[in-house]
């Protein structure tokens, strides 16, 4: 609850203007999902440069497949905020932390592709060098990202008993899989360790993709939208 001297007021919806209201849920991820966008235009921008530049590029198979699993990951956060942010309410404080969880992925998406401009075009670029050299920062802010959500979510439990049950048996043995094989990629010193933790968490988000499509299928898909 808010005390009398708290001037920050919790509302479901937010004025936009004369005549229009919009919802706390709206204008939130008119902010977030900014932010989240950015990180899908960085992401993107940076293999569309390096495509330009397949004449001197290396490209491997380490970097494309880093790059699916941070963009697959980053379709999730969108999930995310329409599962755990649709009912909260307008406030200032989720405006922030939904600025460090997109920002801290939006520097995972501008760092897993190099830098790649027309000088010094007869520099060869390895992507798998690159993959190496950078690893550690792409997994530990993506691993970082989803801690935060992780944690505001334990938080919601410990204060709400509805929320609580939202941490299913296959929701931690998801979250399990998803942090050890993150931060094992991040961090281990062997090439195979990092390589086999960078395919089974790659699979496992895109078997989660796979299964949500094909829940989807079986649910009819939906209407066409009819009238005007």
């Amino acid at each position: 609850m808010r005390g009398d001297a708290d001037p920050i007021p919790s509302l479901g919806s937010v004025s936009a203007g004369v005549g229009t209201v919009v919802s706390a849920f709206e204008f939130f991820f008119s902010f977030y999902g900014l932010l989240l966008g950015l990180s899908v235009a960085e992401l993107v921008g940076g293999f569309s440069r390096v495509l330009h530049e397949r004449h001197r590029v290396h490209f491997g198979w380490l970097t494309p497949l880093l790059a699916v699993f941070v963009a697959a990951d980053l379709a999730t956060f969108w999930n995310q905020a329409w599962r755990f942010f649709r009912g909260a309410p307008f406030n200032p404080a989720l405006l922030l932390i939904g600025l460090v969880i997109a920002a801290t992925f939006y520097v995972a998406a501008s760092v897993t592709f190099p830098r790649v401009t027309a000088e010094g075009v007869n520099t060869r670029i390895d992507l798998d060098e690159h993959f190496w050299a950078q690893r550690r920062v792409v997994f530990g802010c993506v691993l970082a990202a989803n801690a935060m959500v992780w944690a505001l979510l334990g938080l919601l439990a410990l204060a709400d008993p509805a929320w609580a049950a939202f941490w299913t048996p296959r929701l931690l043995i998801g979250v399990g899989i998803f942090a050890i094989c993150t931060a094992t990629a991040a961090f281990a010193p062997s090439r195979k360790v990092v390589i086999g933790a960078l395919l089974v968490v790659l699979a496992y988000t895109l078997w989660n993709m796979v299964r949500a499509g094909a829940i989807l299928i079986a649910d009819g898909a939906w209407l066409p939208a009819t009238g005007s």
